[in-house]
C-alpha cells in the first residue's frame, strides 16, 4: 500500500485509535474491538510494552483489514524499526525532521505533530502526508484548528488532544481531515476489565459523529 493509500484510508474513517495499553496483549484486543465496531486504522504507540511486536501481530494476522500505524515515534531509529515491524504510517507527538526524512524514504506515511504556524509549515514544507496538531485542546480546540487552516487551507491537520464525542463535530467543521483520539476512544479502564464491547461500540458512535458533521457539510456547500 502506497502513501496516497494510506492517507485515502484514514480520510475515508475520519478517525485514528491512538492506542495505549499496559500490555501487547490488550493492545491487540483493542484493535479486533476497534475494528468490530468499523474502525480499520490503529495507531499503537511506542509506550506499549513490545510495541513492536504488536505491529508485527496486527500487520501479519488483519493485515488486510486494518491499517495498522506506530505511535510516539520520537527518532529516526525508532521510525525505522515501526516500519520493519509492519507499520503503514508514522506518527509523532513533535517535530522531527529525520523522521520525516527516514518514513519517506521508506515509502510509508508520516503524519508529524506540530503544534504553532511555524511549525505546521515546516512539517508540511518537509513532506508530511498530514499535520498533527498537538495538544490541540491546549490551544483552544476546534478554533484553534479553524484559525490555523484560514492562511493554510492547503495543509492537512489531523487534531490530537480534547477529541471526544462532544467536540468530533466541532473539530471535523474546523477542517480536520481526521482525528486522533486517545483515552475517549481507546478506554484503558474497560479493556483491563474485559469489556471490549465498550470500545467497539464507542467506535460506532464516534464515526456517526464524523458522517453526520461530513453530511453537514456538504449540505451547506
Amino acid at each position: 500500500m502506497n502513501r496516497e493509500q494510506v492517507v485515502r484510508w484514514i480520510e475515508e474513517i475520519g478517525i485514528v485509535p491512538v492506542v495505549r495499553a499496559s500490555s501487547g496483549a490488550l493492545a491487540v484486543r483493542a484493535g479486533r474491538a476497534l475494528r468490530a465496531g468499523g474502525i480499520e486504522v490503529l495507531e499503537i504507540t511506542m509506550t506499549v510494552p513490545d510495541a513492536l511486536g504488536v505491529m508485527h501481530e496486527i500487520a501479519s494476522k488483519m493485515g488486510s483489514q486494518v491499517l495498522v500505524g506506530a505511535g510516539t515515534v520520537l527518532t529516526a531509529d525508532a521510525a525505522r524499526g515501526c516500519i520493519e515491524a509492519g507499520a503503514q504510517f508514522i506518527v509523532s507527538p513533535g517535530l522531527n525532521l529525520e523522521v520525516i526524512r527516514v518514513a519517506q524514504d521508506l515509502g510509508k506515511a508520516v503524519f508529524p505533530g506540530a503544534l504553532t504556524p511555524t511549525e505546521v509549515i515546516t512539517a508540511w514544507d518537509a513532506g508530511a502526508d498530514a499535520v498533527k496538531v498537538f495538544p490541540c485542546s491546549a490551544m483552544g480546540g476546534a478554533k484553534y484548528l479553524r484559525a490555523l487552516r484560514g492562511p493554510l487551507p492547503h495543509v492537512k491537520m489531523l487534531p490530537t488532544g480534547g477529541v471526544n464525542l462532544t467536540t468530533a463535530r466541532d473539530f471535523i467543521e474546523a477542517g480536520a481531515v481526521a482525528l486522533g483520539i486517545g483515552g475517549e476512544l481507546v478506554d484503558a479502564a474497560a479493556l483491563e476489565a474485559g469489556q471490549d464491547e465498550v470500545l467497539t461500540e464507542r467506535a460506532r458512535e464516534f464515526l456517526s459523529v464524523i458522517r453526520a458533521a461530513r453530511a453537514g457539510l456538504k449540505k451547506s456547500a
